[in-house]
């Protein structure tokens, strides 16, 4: 493995106000989005509890996820009965074993709101230590002010090692649905789905940020079946950052893993995409040292986006078995690395073990009409970059390549030309939740997710993606958490 791998396993001791490496937490998807059983005390809230006269029982739940906060001991579950729970929750507390809060049904208790549904601030109480998991949360209609969930550090880390797990989290009408900034450490976003920001914001705004885990997640957009119009104004569905520079604990995000994720029906705006690394044109790297590795990227709609990947002003990024797939009209079917603004040339960049494959022979085309183009790297924006061992399929038509472009796939000495044999996207089902069910049937995030995997990342039998790998460079375990073989195959699915 690279520096950057090596960087991303330096252990954190502390992490008080110093900018040094935190390792992100590891785990490996569970087969379904099941529950681990409850441990230590079991409180409950319900709509029809009440916080001064209820004693957190089954038979006297408390009325809202504040105060039982306010009320366990560490260690404790706090179950949330079904129903619609209106307001803001504050999520706040210390907790060194860390406390649960869990939908006692999935995705049957909703949290609604005209404002941010979540906060976790210190509040003076810190907020550390807190898994919430199985929820239906949004904002209640348009008219809304700014967020869904905000995950605040107020700059000096009183805010970590916090969990959203296996959450439904969506239609967002102001701003971003989720929000972890000011210099942030030790988050885990994992098995939820995610879809319909608003604006020029996205599902995940990371900023100012260390030791953050995003994995195992759907991202898409439905917005016309939330019943909203489509107007192609959004952002990124996640966005790495540093606006603030000095300000808090940390100039740069670093030792961020984006990772075993998937990534469908782009409905944004053109000079966007599914996954950016650096936005504000800061004059140092504003993402410093990231690893994307098993996501599957699906080109299954016709709206033009910029690239699916891209990167501006940073450095230090390992993007590996990754699997991009289907017909996907943008301006650059594989990545974009630029600068903007006041921003240092990007750095560090490592391509390997990935798929690039448009089976329609469109790569990077807008529309029929246009020019394939595989990447947008301008040569004087750009510092290393190893590009290594990669598959690419244009549907038997030529793989782009552009003399101007710093970047392509003939500076790939191992590349692998050849049809990678995966599902054809442009049937796809979108698993959109209606409030009490997925559209593809599936029964939980989990089951949506492993259909997408299996029915448009996973290569047939004699695809050109099986076993050649460089296992040197080669991720532990793929998309599904199944461990590589001694012979890996390229992208995120590793064949049974």
């Amino acid at each position: 493995m690279g520096s950057l791998t090596a960087g991303l396993l330096v252990a954190c001791c502390g992490c008080g106000n110093s900018a040094s490496d935190v390792a992100p937490p590891t785990s490996s998807p569970p087969s379904a989005c099941s529950y681990e059983p409850p441990t230590g005390a079991i409180v409950y809230v319900a709509t029809d509890g009440d916080d001064e006269r209820g004693d957190g029982s089954s038979s006297a739940p408390w009325a809202t996820v504040t105060h039982a906060l306010d009320s366990v001991a560490d260690g404790s579950t706090i179950l949330v009965r079904p129903g619609e729970y209106l307001g803001r929750i504050r999520m706040r507390g210390t907790f060194d074993t860390g406390v649960v809060v869990r939908s006692e049904e999935p995705y049957r208790a909703r949290f609604r709101n005209d404002g941010p549904v979540m906060t976790f601030y210190a509040d003076g109480r810190g907020c550390q230590g807190i898994v919430v998991e199985g929820f239906d949360i949004a904002h209640s209609g348009p008219g809304a002010s700014a967020l869904v969930v905000h995950i605040d550090a107020a700059g000096d880390g009183a805010v970590s090692r916090i969990t959203l797990r296996n959450n439904i989290l969506h239609d967002s009408f102001n701003n971003d649905i989720v929000k972890i900034n000011n210099g942030i450490s030790d988050i885990v976003v994992e098995r939820n789905l995610f879809f319909n920001q608003t604006g020029s914001d996205e599902h995940i705004d990371l900023n100012s940020a260390q030791g953050v885990v995003i994995q195992d997640n759907i991202f898409l957009n439905a917005f016309a079946e939330s019943g909203r119009p489509v107007v192609n104004d959004t952002s990124s569905y996640i966005v790495v950052k540093d606006s603030n520079g000095a300000d808090d604990r940390f100039t740069g995000s670093r030792s961020i893993a984006v990772r075993r994720n998937v990534f469908l029906r782009w409905q944004g705006n053109e000079g966007a995409g599914f996954l950016l690394f650096g936005e504000d044109g800061q004059p140092f790297h504003e993402v410093q040292g990231a690893i994307v590795e098993n996501n599957l990227f699906l080109g299954d709609s016709p709206v033009v986006m910029r690239a699916p990947f891209g990167v501006k002003g940073s450095r230090d990024i390992v993007f590996r078995h990754n699997t991009t797939v289907g017909n996907l009209p943008s301006h650059a079917f594989a990545f974009r690395f630029n600068v903007e603004g006041s921003n240092p040339r990007v750095e560090g960049i490592e391509l390997v073990n990935n798929v690039w494959s448009d089976p329609t022979g469109t790569m990077g085309a807008v529309d029929a009409a246009d020019d394939n183009d595989f990447s947008d790297v301008a040569p004087d924006e750009i510092g290393a970059v190893s590009i290594s061992n990669n598959l690419y399929w244009n549907g038997g038509s030529a793989v782009p390549d552009d003399d101007g472009e710093a970047v392509n796939p003939s500076d790939d000495a191992a590349g692998i030309v050849g049809d990678p044999l995966l599902g054809d996207v442009s049937a796809l089902v979108v698993p959109h939740w209606d409030g009490s069910a997925f559209a593809d049937g599936s029964t939980d995030v989990c089951g949506a997710f492993e259909n997408l995997v299996v029915r448009y990342g996973s290569p047939a039998p004699g695809s050109a993606a099986l076993d050649v790998a460089d296992p040197t460079q080669a991720a532990t375990d793929d998309i599904l958490g199944r461990a590589r073989s001694g012979a890996p195959d390229v992208g995120a699915v590793e064949a049974p």
